[in-house]
């Protein structure tokens, strides 16, 4: 049975789908069978450039592989509805860092090495997200980076205690708070000040944001803890919890916002041999020395 590849082109990445055709054509020629599906809606892309544009929540229940073409939020954005599915990820840079992205754009003749169907698939560690009020579940996504509590634009600083199943772990005054993945380690939660973790391994960081404290730091701690962030002023200021930069939600006194690693983990594939270290040191400026 062939082989079923959902091509999923960020519209505002791929101009003119012409990434994803010439993908496209490399796939079917090693006998593939492609559907494209659009991550984000744009007007007048799509089937006006020539390729039927079909429904990724219909596609998927039946797809082997899904290439994401754009930056990192791409696969953000899909990567939640390829964990439900259990689809493994492709991604093909067309971003700038692209730190989960395998291949880039002028590499698209490595998707031959598929033919064989014998390649790595990493796992990725993701985070349940739910904000309980009143004892019942208001919220609850699922994140591949991170879930961040913060501030409005308004208020100046916000107060978060921060639990573990076992008490209290930390109290914040600042900005915010990253409660971040090991893949989520080189986005926010490193622009915060935290530490950088191989996206393989198995952790949960919590990194405060511009805290008021030289005594604040980042944990790392392992994924059996389960993380509960109350903000003690949350009805007086504005307090938003956004799960992998999604839509904020607004949280109000005596919200319990809860994090812990979920039972749904992303498969990110991997067909060069390249070294965490070495993609690390590439994406972070050694490719201009």
């Amino acid at each position: 049975m062939k082989k079923k590849v959902i091509l999923c082109p960020n519209p505002y990445r791929d101009s003119e789908l012409k990434v994803a055709k010439n993908a496209r054509a490399i796939l079917e020629s090693i006998g593939f069978e492609t559907v494209v599906c659009l991550p984000f809606h744009r007007d007048g892309y799509g089937d006006e450039l020539g390729v039927p544009v079909r429904q990724l929540q219909q596609e998927i229940k039946c797809a082997d592989l899904m290439i994401a073409f754009g930056g990192d939020g791409t696969i953000l954005h899909l990567s939640r509805t390829a964990a439900l599915h259990n689809v493994p990820v492709l991604g093909i840079n067309l971003g700038s860092l692209g730190f989960m992205s395998e291949l880039e754009a002028n590499e698209l003749e490595r998707l031959r090495d598929l033919e064989s169907w014998d390649f790595v698939v990493e796992s990725r560690m993701m985070l349940d997200v739910t904000i309980f009020r009143g004892g019942n579940a208001v919220y609850s996504n699922i994140a591949l980076n991170d879930a961040v509590v913060s501030k409005g634009s308004v208020a100046r600083v916000v107060r978060l205690d921060i639990f573990t199943e076992e008490g209290r772990l930390t109290k914040v005054t600042g900005d915010g708070v990253v409660i971040s993945t090991p893949t989520g380690s080189t986005g926010y939660s490193m622009a915060a000040g935290g530490p950088i973790v191989e996206p393989t391994a198995r952790n949960l960081l919590i990194t405060p944001i511009c805290p008021h404290s030289t005594r604040a730091s980042s944990y790392v701690l392992s994924p059996e803890h389960v993380i509960t962030i109350e903000a003690a002023d949350a009805n007086r200021k504005f307090v938003y919890l956004s799960a992998d930069g999604g839509k904020a939600f607004s949280l109000k006194n005596g919200d319990r916002v809860r994090v812990r690693q979920s039972k749904f983990a992303m498969g990110l594939v991997r067909l060069s041999k390249k070294s965490f270290c070495e993609i690390l040191d590439y994406k972070m400026g050694g490719c201009e020395k």
